[in-house]
Parts: C-alpha cells; sequence; structure tokens
C-alpha cells in the first residue's frame, strides 16, 4: 500500500518516507487550524447553541415534536402522536463545570463543522495513490462522505434523541426518587448519539470503496445478513437506551443502509468486472 501510495502520482514519485510525513503533517496542522477556528465561533456563541440546538429536545416548540402533532391531526388521529418534552432542571455540582462545557460545546461545534475541509484534507493526501480509474470512480467523495454524516446526526438529533430524552428523564420505578440529572450526562448522550449515528450512516460510502478494492461483495453481504442483522441490533443497543422502541429507530434505518449497500457493492462489482472485461478484449 505504501509503495503505491508513493509511485502513482508522478510529481511525488521522487519524495521520500519523511517528504510524504511533511505532506501528511501539513494536512493535520491545516485541519487543526479549521476545528480551531470555528471551536472559536462555538466558544462565543455558546449560550445560543446550548439553549436552541443542545437543549432543543427539552423545550416544548422543538420541531420534531410539531411535525409529529401535525402528523397526527392529518391522519385523523387527533392527539395522539402528540407529545411534550418532561420537564427537567439540569444540575452543575463541579466547579469548573460550566468552564469545562463552554469548551466541550465549541470544541464539539469546531470539529462538526470543519468535517467536510478535514475529508477533503485526507482525500488530498490518499488522493495520489489511486489510479485514473479509480479517481473517475471516487467524484464527488467529499460531497457523499459529508451528507452521509450529516444525515446520520440530522436523523439522530430530531427523531432518536427525543424520544430518548424523554424515556429516559420520565422513567421512575418509584415514587420515593426523584429524577435529577446532571448536564454532563445529558451532553454526553446526546453526542453519544449524533456522533455514533454520523459515523454509522458511512456505511454505504465505505462499503463503496470496499468494493472498488475488490475486499467486499455483494455475494459476502448476502451470505452474511444475518449475521450483519445481530451486529446491527448489538450496535443500535449500545447507541440507545435499552428502550426496545428506540433501539428500533436506530436499527430499521442501519438495516436500509445495510439493503442500500448490497446493492451499491453489486454495482461496483458489475463494472469492475466489465472493465476487466474490457481490458482483455
Amino acid at each position: 500500500m505504501l509503495k503505491k501510495l508513493f509511485s502513482n502520482n508522478e510529481d511525488k514519485a521522487e519524495m521520500s518516507f519523511f517528504d510524504h510525513l511533511e505532506a501528511l503533517r501539513w494536512h493535520l496542522v491545516r485541519s487543526a487550524f479549521a476545528i480551531i477556528a470555528l471551536s472559536i465561533v462555538g466558544f462565543i456563541y455558546t449560550k445560543e447553541i446550548l439553549d436552541y440546538v443542545v437543549f432543543g429536545p427539552t423545550n416544548a416548540n422543538f420541531p420534531s415534536y410539531r411535525w409529529l402533532c401535525s402528523l397526527s391531526n392529518l391522519l385523523g388521529m387527533g392527539d395522539k402522536l402528540c407529545m411534550s418534552p418532561v420537564k427537567f432542571d439540569f444540575l452543575n455540582t463541579k466547579m469548573t463545570g460550566m468552564v469545562m462545557l463552554q469548551f466541550k460545546v465549541a470544541l464539539i461545534v469546531g470539529v462538526l463543522g470543519s468535517l467536510p475541509y478535514i475529508f477533503w484534507e485526507f482525500w488530498q493526501f490518499v488522493k495520489p495513490a489511486l489510479k485514473e480509474r479509480e479517481l473517475k470512480g471516487s467524484k464527488g467523495i467529499i460531497f457523499w462522505v459529508s451528507s452521509q454524516f450529516f444525515l446520520g446526526v440530522a436523523f439522530s438529533y430530531f427523531l432518536i434523541a427525543p424520544f430518548t430524552i424523554n424515556f429516559l428523564a420520565g422513567y421512575n420505578v418509584t415514587d420515593k426518587v426523584e429524577n435529577k440529572f446532571l448536564f454532563d450526562d445529558y451532553f454526553g448522550l446526546l453526542s453519544q448519539i449524533v456522533f455514533g449515528m454520523g459515523i454509522l450512516f458511512e456505511l454505504p460510502v465505505l462499503v463503496y470503496f470496499l468494493a472498488k478494492l475488490g475486499v467486499l461483495g455483494p455475494t459476502f453481504m448476502r451470505t452474511y445478513r444475518r449475521h450483519a442483522i445481530v451486529v446491527l441490533l448489538v450496535l443500535a443497543a449500545v447507541i440507545t437506551p435499552p428502550d426496545v422502541l428506540d433501539q428500533l429507530l436506530v436499527f430499521i434505518p442501519l438495516y436500509m443502509l445495510y439493503e442500500i449497500s448490497i446493492i451499491i457493492s453489486a454495482r461496483v462489482y458489475r463494472k469492475r468486472e466489465e472493465a476487466e472485461a474490457e481490458e482483455w478484449s
């Protein structure tokens, strides 16, 4: 792989191992600067981000609640699908808690906002290792990688997070205990759900490249479909709390992505076979 990386691009054919490390270093440095720049923006607007984004699912006017209620009325179900968030206050028990919260929010804003640019920097480093035919098949890769990630983030934030938060906040087995939550727990859970789904939504892109390399094919994915279902159920259980509805909300789109990945893999393999047939003819 290193030999391929260092030899496919004519402009970089004479570069040594340390020259490539230097190039990688500058890609990382520029990515770090992008994260820092957007983290500063997140640091400045922490209050607005917390009130309207991070704690959005705890507000009664959160879009998902309005959409569900409108859908319920549209289907003639009255208010059966209408949902109001559980009312609760967050606690801070550490002297440095609010300071650390602001830095966490700023860092996450920086990472999320700069992800497309980070993907682009990584792509600029990897691209010289690809052949011309592989480059043609990877057009728009930055768009697809970024859009898949943010699609997973949006899906988890607007659909999974509200159900999860309301379930956990309202769950109680005895009147002797009152639910009070640390904001660190809430923030950690929300980050886990959002980032987890964003990464898992990259499955079709990952399968596309593995199929391009000839590592993963549709036959393999169809053969081990049952095993994949078990893995997806485990991932759904890890990302969400022990609630069947929330786990199904995660599992169903993941399984759909798996089936879409099989279709993508089949198309890539068919094109590879056609290309190989043309080369031999």
